[in-house]
């Protein structure tokens, strides 16, 4: 068994190099979370499917990630860093394969549920390989790079996609990244070690088929508001059953020995007003990396190169910031890139809900310039902020957590920002002036939920003893 470097202030080249391939693993399943986006209109044509439909394509994989992230803490408990990392190589190489092959949109979604089997198990990996392996004097630095992979790879999806579309067709999303993978899968099989003992403990499937049927029925609840309206028996049935599969889970886990989410962490108000304001930027970011793309080819008519392109700039000036913001937690505190992120992230808000009608592509690459860069300073660093105020016998489960809240949170950006922008169907208006008016209000519940996370910063800061 391989142990924790001793020198407090230095990653080994070993460690480096186990980081580097399950980060790049991790990023290129998040990547491809998004890469669709861009080619809904043509997959809306050609499959002769609603865009409340073809969302499923990212909503079903964002689901799965999330159902996969309820069982992180048990699969480390239970599998070697090793083996998780070749499962998840395998799950991504072959649901790409069903994808770029697929002849129906029924296949293309199967081969999407295999592929997110990648993200679901590669990104709790990525964040407990760094947590094992980096010291505590440099987590600010590792932590805000990977979740630099949380923040650029969905908002660098629709730009893949859309050169991939350019280039050839929407297939080329799915052959271009399976050589990639493979390449991953060989360079991280040596590096990646073991840090803590693996046991034979055993799953509760009753927990997890009470948590799985509670993400779902919430998911397609929410998904049919656009279709049936606030008081129909779906979108009330699907609430409403979700939040009795939620209470049979928590009377369920008081009596076993182990738990796929440890809700006692949550007695941590530290803790859990990080995450509740974490999991509202994640669906902020998720929805708009959703929203921009399908506005610019629906309402602006650019083409699905323009629309993923837009959003390639501030993904790049938020990759080369990264570290600056990883930086300013260990130099200064949580509280200053947290606050400062916020504002930045609430003023784009701001000029997206005012313009929310009359946005270009120009305008919409700027804003998302801004829009990216608070979004990311407040968003790294709240997740490190929030793990650093957890006893490190709970690091996993709140990482579970954490990973968990985030990918379900970002199903439903996608969900509900779909239903806002085809949630408008005024008589006499085009395609094109209908959604732009249900796209204002998909970038006002932005805004107001980019206000309401001051708040839960207030409460924090408030609990927290220190924030360095």
């Amino acid at each position: 068994m391989t142990q924790v470097n001793s020198d407090p202030d230095k990653v080994s080249r070993s460690n480096l190099i186990a980081i580097f391939a399950v980060a790049l693993m991790a990023f290129l399943g998040i990547l491809v979370e998004t890469s669709m986006n861009v080619t809904f209109p043509t997959l809306m044509k050609t499959m002769h499917v609603s865009l409340s439909t073809v969302q499923w394509i990212t909503t079903g994989y964002l689901l799965t990630v999330a159902l996969l992230m309820i069982t992180s803490a048990f699969l480390k408990q239970r599998f070697t860093n090793r083996q998780l990392f070749v499962a998840a190589a395998t799950a991504f190489i072959l649901g790409a394969s069903i994808c770029a092959l697929a002849p129906s949109f029924g296949i293309l979604l199967f081969g999407r549920v295999i592929q997110a089997g990648c993200a679901g198990i590669a990104i709790p990996l990525m964040f407990n390989v760094v947590m094992e392996s980096v010291p505590r004097s440099r987590l600010g630095f590792y932590m805000g790079m990977a979740g630099l992979i949380l923040m650029i790879a969905p908002a660098s999806g629709p730009t893949f996609g859309g050169i991939m579309v350019a280039l050839a067709d929407w297939r080329m999303i799915f052959w271009s990244t399976i050589p990639i993978e493979a390449l991953v899968l060989l360079l991280g099989f040596r590096a990646i070690k073991q840090f803590d003992p693996v046991s034979k403990v055993r799953f509760d499937w009753g927990q997890f088929i009470l948590l799985a049927i509670a993400f779902v029925s919430f998911t397609m609840g929410v998904n049919s508001l656009s279709t049936a309206g606030l008081l129909s028996w779906e979108f009330l049935g699907g609430v409403g059953l979700a939040l009795v599969m939620i209470w049979g889970y928590i009377q369920l886990s008081k009596h076993s020995e182990h738990q796929l989410l440890k809700l006692e962490i949550f007695k941590n108000p530290v803790f859990t007003f990080s995450f509740l304001a974490y999991v509202s930027l994640q669906f902020c970011n998720i929805g708009i990396n959703f929203a921009l793309p399908n506005y610019a080819q629906i309402v602006v008519a650019a083409g699905s190169l323009a629309g993923g392109m837009m959003l390639l700039p501030g993904s790049l000036v938020t990759a080369l910031l990264q570290p600056w913001f990883g930086h300013l937690l260990d130099a200064h505190g949580a509280r200053l890139p947290i606050l400062l992120g916020s504002s930045l992230f609430t003023l784009a808000a701001v000029f997206f809900t005012v313009l929310g009608q009359h946005l270009s592509v120009l305008i919409i690459a700027i804003l998302y310039v801004l829009f990216s860069i608070g979004r990311s300073m407040a968003f790294s660093n709240t997740l490190t902020n929030g793990l650093k105020e957890v006893a490190l016998s709970q690091r996993a489960d709140a990482n579970a957590i954490y990973n968990t809240g985030q990918q379900f949170a970002g199903s439903l950006g996608t969900t509900i920002l779909a239903a806002l922008m085809s949630s408008v169907k005024t008589p006499g208006l085009s395609t094109s002036q209908q959604t732009a008016q249900g796209s204002q209000l998909a970038f006002g519940l932005i805004l107001v939920l980019s206000l309401l996370n001051f708040g839960l910063y207030a409460i924090v800061f408030k609990h927290q003893k220190t924030d360095k």
